[in-house]
């Protein structure tokens, strides 16, 4: 018979001739038939078309069946199992990585597991349709993609493994998980855990008990027992917000027209810089300059709807201007008698019986510390204070509904005046303490409790607390180099920032019980000169002056370390 091309064979002769090749098939003999194309299978499995057994894998198998239902990894060489380990795995539904009990004795009674918190001991390794549990792996970390794709997955063991955690949202690719068996583990009971609390409380997933093996308040509790609230998980950070490209020794946050702005003190720069924040980019922007050649505080002031600035400066005398709406911008209004304020360091303005008043600290020899009040063409001398003692820096504090001034000073502590409402001025009422050669004084409150901090360039910087008639010394502070050491609370926590000239600022924070400060991070400014919290609508930011480096704006951030 010949086939010819062109030519169409009869449709009889070709129903002929396929039987004929059917038949002739059939009458081979046995061997020399193709078997079927077992399913693929990897070097270290034994595989049929629904199951597959694994054993001393290097890493989790590819290339398994696609078909495969049940999955068994039985001592494995691999630690951790990473994102889309079982990819293509659509079908599986039984996936066991788990070690038999006996087999390793660090999850014995001293491994951090209970009696009970085992899984049962494996028998021979058989697929059936109950998983059962594997011998000798050592799994140690889990992927939070690990069982990506697993859509059809109804029973997961990862009993008698080395878990210590599990990543937040692990079972969440899981829709239909019914039995999982975590028992055997040495989990950690901390914040990366607290996800699967809440997890347990919520699943219809049937898992069997399962211990904690620490933290030492928690170990040998059983994880579904234990409430949210036992988790301290939120803490908080100071990042780089934003860096202002100069030096500067003094920031002054102020809120006018609806608008917040801060004023930065520029000796380099010779100006007080005024900067607004921008509530779109979030950042401070340049506003205005007020010529200033030795500029070493601006304090701005807003009162009876006029915005103030004072200026101090170290030479060629210190002025005070006013924000001119008709014109929009700051004239000068006013000079300071620069007899008594011959070199100042501080200002702190105040409102007491609805009087507005402003202080300059003033640290040369023949000067002194004057007060100034506001009427109704400016600022005038009030009240000399403090005298020729070299004054470095004053707070307004009240105490007991009683106004007070604290002036430190180079020559000796720092004096506590008082006001004596009759005579409208402040009157001496006596020292904190013994200390010498404080730098700066800040005062913070908790609940009723009132507290100085007291910064020393030499020696050891102390926290003091307001006892009736006196302040007590709480807290020392190793400080060499301090300039500064400012208090500041945001929300409910209180802060101090502990500036040097010589190593990183330490920023501590308040514990009540303990009723002292503790360490809480370390920021890297330069000769840091001022501290200042400035709260920017959902913002919260921390200025840091520097006299020798970038002014730097730290953002405080709240970090839940169960996310």
């Amino acid at each position: 018979m010949e086939l010819r091309r062109g030519r169409r064979m009869p449709r009889g002769q070709l129903s002929a001739l396929l039987l004929f090749l059917a038949l002739a098939w059939l009458w081979l003999p046995a061997g020399g038939r193709r078997p079927p194309r077992p399913p693929p299978c990897p070097p270290s499995c034994s595989c049929t078309r629904d199951t597959a057994f694994c054993v001393d894998s290097k890493a989790v198998p590819r290339n398994l069946p696609p078909e495969v239902i049940s999955l068994l990894l039985n001592s494995n060489k691999f630690t951790l199992i990473g994102d889309n380990a079982f990819a293509g795995l659509s079908h599986l539904q039984y996936l066991c990585v788990g070690t038999g009990m006996g087999t390793r004795g660090r999850h014995g009674e001293g491994g951090g597991t209970r009696r009970g918190d085992r899984a049962p001991r494996g028998g021979r390794a058989t697929v059936s349709s109950h998983p059962r549990f594997i011998e000798n792996n050592d799994i140690q970390a889990l992927s939070k993609a690990t069982f990506r794709g697993l859509k059809s997955l109804t029973h997961l063991s990862l009993a008698n493994n080395n878990l210590q955690t599990l990543p937040r949202g692990l079972f969440k690719p899981l829709d239909i998980l019914s039995d999982l068996d975590l028992r055997g583990n040495t989990l950690a009971c901390d914040c990366k855990i607290k996800w699967l609390v809440e997890w347990l409380e919520s699943t219809n997933t049937t898992v069997p008990a399962v211990f904690c093996s620490s933290p030492g308040q928690f170990e040998g509790q059983r994880i579904r027992d234990l409430a949210l609230g036992d988790f301290q998980c939120i803490t908080t950070d100071f990042v780089v917000h934003q860096v202002l490209p100069f030096q500067s020794v003094s920031a002054e946050p102020f809120t006018y027209a609806s608008d917040l702005y801060v004023a930065l003190a520029q000796p380099g720069a010779s100006s007080c810089a005024i900067l607004k924040w921008d509530y779109v980019e979030r950042k401070l922007r340049d506003f205005d300059r007020i010529p200033a050649h030795s500029a070493v505080h601006c304090k701005p002031i807003v009162a009876q709807d006029q915005l103030y600035v004072v200026v101090a400066q170290l030479f060629g005398g210190s002025y005070i201007y006013r924000w001119d709406t008709a014109v929009d911008k700051f004239i000068k209004i006013q000079d300071i008698d620069s007899q008594k304020t011959r070199k100042p360091n501080d200002i702190e303005a105040f409102q007491i019986e609805g009087d507005w008043y402003f202080v300059i600290a003033d640290s040369s020899k023949a000067g002194s510390t004057s007060l100034y009040r506001l009427n109704q063409n400016g600022f005038y001398s009030h009240q000399a204070l403090h005298a020729w003692h070299r004054d470095t820096d004053v707070e307004y504090v009240e105490n007991d509904g009683k106004p007070r001034l604290i002036i430190s000073s180079s020559s000796q502590a720092p004096v506590i005046y008082q006001w004596n409402r009759g005579q409208k001025q402040f009157a001496p009422q006596g020292e904190v303490g013994e200390m010498l050669d404080v730098q700066m004084v800040k005062h913070f409150k908790v609940k009723r409790d009132q507290f100085l901090c007291l910064s020393r360039y030499i020696g050891d910087s102390k926290v003091v607390r307001w006892e009736g008639q006196r302040f007590i010394e709480l807290q020392t502070l190793p400080s060499r180099g301090s300039m500064v050491m400012q208090p500041f609370s945001v929300g409910q926590r209180q802060y101090l920032a502990l500036g040097s000239d010589f190593s990183f600022t330490h920023v501590y924070l308040w514990e009540e019980e303990k009723q002292k400060f503790v360490k809480f991070q370390e920021l890297s400014v330069q000769a840091p000169r001022a501290f200042r919290y400035v709260p920017a609508a959902d913002v919260q930011l921390l200025l840091a002056p520097s006299f020798k480096a970038n002014t730097l704006v730290y953002r405080h951030v709240v970090v839940d370390l169960s996310l």
